[in-house]
């Protein structure tokens, strides 16, 4: 197996807006952004009108867009970083690169600007490899191979569904540990990609993805949601839960999860006290939910993202349900979101 092309056309950049003003966002992104069609979704709870700079081919969505698209939905919730799950929703497009409104580009150790689109499609368009790890980082970039050892029956790979970009500055750090250490920031670029190896848990974060929407579209769902959370990274804990059921999927139908390159520049935004009230529940349960997802198996009769979901919905709903009633809420919200995810597919 080796790298295909990724035509532009192929491509769409979800965006959410949860300020209504992009103009310096979209500015610092024209250079890469320009080449593609974006899907903006306007946080349902912003009032004030949006803010975009033309020369982009865009469509923008709204609250009302989304009411009538979802009909009385009741247990998917749309609001704040949570509505770029429906730009998810409606895109028609292989890959999705998703990137939030509090990022620029990232230069690397030369100082040159890193160009994260062409490398997000980079990874989706050269094999991954989470059967055996390659101490050499990712085989397929430049100036790297397979190292001694490596079983040659695994060489080909298998296909990458899904890229987790990381980023300078401000690191994805949990409210306890940003209140800890307030002046933290991360300020290593390391030049190199890595295939999270099959049955690895890891914590995706929304901020810098990158995934193969007809392969794993349906798992990248917005279902866990505690019911303080707020609009800030800090304050979530969706994403986390999201990522750990992309991974079960991806392992169980046999695709890879890329993460490293590329990086992008996060600047300041949140309370960290704040959001610390916010995501202490979240924190606490994250201990009943990890030991969960790592030993999760699917049956062979799952052999879609869609079934996968479902069938991780019906574990949560047994397992987990008795824990706390957030659970039982999150099991509700991954069938209707597989529900909403076949009914737009119908339509189109």
């Amino acid at each position: 197996m080796s790298q295909f092309s990724v035509r532009d056309d192929e491509v769409d950049i979800v965006i959410a807006a949860i300020e209504p003003d992009l103009t310096s966002f979209l500015e610092e992104w024209r250079a890469v952004f320009s080449r593609f069609h974006l899907i903006i979704i306007k946080d349902p709870d912003l009032k004030e009108e949006l803010k975009i700079p033309g020369g982009f081919d865009y469509d923008t969505y709204t609250k009302a867009d989304i009411q009538r698209i979802t009909g009385p939905s009741n247990a998917v919730t749309f609001s704040g970083y949570s509505c770029r799950y429906f730009g998810y929703l409606l895109s028609k497009k292989k890959y999705i690169i998703s990137l939030d409104g509090d990022c620029i580009p990232a230069k690397d150790n030369k100082g040159i600007q890193v160009d994260a689109i062409a490398q997000h499609i980079n990874n989706l368009a050269t094999p991954a490899t989470p059967f055996f790890f390659n101490t050499l980082y990712d085989p397929f970039c430049k100036g790297a191979d397979f190292v001694r050892g490596y079983p040659f029956s695994l060489r080909s790979g298998v296909l990458c569904a899904l890229s987790c970009g990381l980023w300078l500055n401000l690191a994805d750090l949990d409210a306890p540990t940003q209140a800890l250490k307030p002046e933290l920031r991360n300020t290593r670029y390391v030049d190199a990609v890595l295939t999270v190896p099959v049955r690895t848990m890891m914590p995706l974060s929304g901020i810098n993805i990158a995934f193969d929407r007809e392969l794993v579209g349906p798992a990248l769902l917005p279902s866990f949601r505690l019911a303080k959370e707020g609009k800030f990274r800090w304050e979530t804990v969706e994403d986390i839960w999201t990522g750990m059921c992309v991974k079960v999927v991806c392992d169980h139908l046999g695709y890879g999860v890329k993460t490293g390159l590329p990086y992008v520049w996060r600047k300041e935004r949140g309370d960290a006290i704040e959001s610390l009230k916010k995501e202490w529940e979240g924190v606490k349960l994250m201990e009943e939910v990890v030991p969960f997802f790592q030993s999760m198996r699917l049956t062979p009769a799952a052999k879609t993202a869609e079934d996968c979901v479902i069938e991780i919905a019906a574990a949560v709903k047994e397992q987990l349900g008795r824990i706390d009633p957030v659970f039982t809420r999150a099991a509700d919200s991954m069938v209707e979101w597989v529900q909403l995810w076949k009914m737009v597919k119908t339509r189109t």
